[in-house]
């Protein structure tokens, strides 16, 4: 584990274990690279060399003021590239980090990177437009902002709880520990980081960066997903992608990585080997 300062001062905090093909893994908003333990675990297991990173703002990296936007999480992320010297690259990315890697791809390049996975990600793009009819509206994100700014701690209790994890559907068994690790992942982060982060996933649109892409990319996505509607997203990005392949999981939430780990995992391993 160690820290890289960006060019505007901002250290990012990142993990680095093992050696191999390097998979690199792009959190969600608000958590931190922390979010991805499972997935580390098991494919340092399968002999991969596994990378995750405190977007700026997240976790342990710092609680700047600025730069709360795709450009700067995207060049964040090749800097950490560069600095560890990573080529052949598995870029991996939850929600808005599957937006991060779409950018980061598009905007810096596929000569370090060898495939991707977006899981339940925010691209092509979320808020409702005269393009984009099927999104949602622009008042759902001002009403995040507004819980962000007035009742952060109790609006990351409640969000886990219910939608994220789909905890809130018939049978479907609500695990405390999940819901306070997420908990505390979000409040780790800082109130400004996420407050700007909600424009960035929610307003950034993605068309033109996965036209450009040309590795193989698979979009995995539930459609279940309470949190980035399946219809709105992962069919239409991997319509977008040249090289895309959607993978669809009936009844999954938007957090699978999590409480469907084992199948995630195992169809990821699937697609890096393939």
């Amino acid at each position: 584990m160690g820290t890289i300062t960006t060019t505007d001062g901002t250290e990012i905090f990142y993990k680095d274990w093992g050696s191999g093909q390097p998979l690199v893994f792009s959190h969600g908003w608000p958590l931190s690279a922390d979010d991805w333990d499972t997935q580390l675990l098991f494919f340092l297991q399968h002999g991969y060399r596994v990378i995750a990173h405190d977007r700026r703002g997240h976790g342990r990296s710092t609680q700047t003021s600025d730069g709360h936007d795709m450009d700067h999480y995207a060049d964040d992320l090749a800097a950490l590239t560069e600095h560890l010297n990573l080529h052949d690259a598995v870029h991996i990315g939850h929600s808005t980090g599957g937006g991060e890697v779409v950018h980061y791809i598009a905007r810096h390049g596929e000569s370090r990177v060898a495939k991707a996975v977006l899981i339940a990600a925010v691209p092509p793009i979320m808020v409702q437009t005269n393009a984009n009819p099927g999104g949602l509206p622009k008042s759902v994100f001002d009403g995040l902002q507004e819980q962000v700014a007035t009742n952060r701690s109790n609006f990351y209790r409640d969000l886990p709880s219910t939608a994220f994890y789909g905890y809130n559907r018939p049978g479907r068994e609500p695990s405390e520990a999940i819901i306070e690790n997420w908990w505390r992942q979000g409040m780790m982060g800082g109130a400004k980081a996420h407050y700007d982060g909600i424009v960035a996933f929610s307003q950034t649109d993605f068309t033109e960066d996965l036209k450009k892409i040309t590795v193989p990319v698979l979009v995995m996505h539930g459609d279940d997903d309470q949190v980035v509607p399946y219809a709105d997203s992962g069919p239409l990005s991997a319509e977008l992608l040249q090289n895309g392949t959607l993978k669809t999981y009936a009844g999954f939430p938007h957090g699978m990585p999590t409480t469907e780990a084992a199948t995630i995992n195992a169809d990821i391993l699937e697609f890096i080997r393939s």
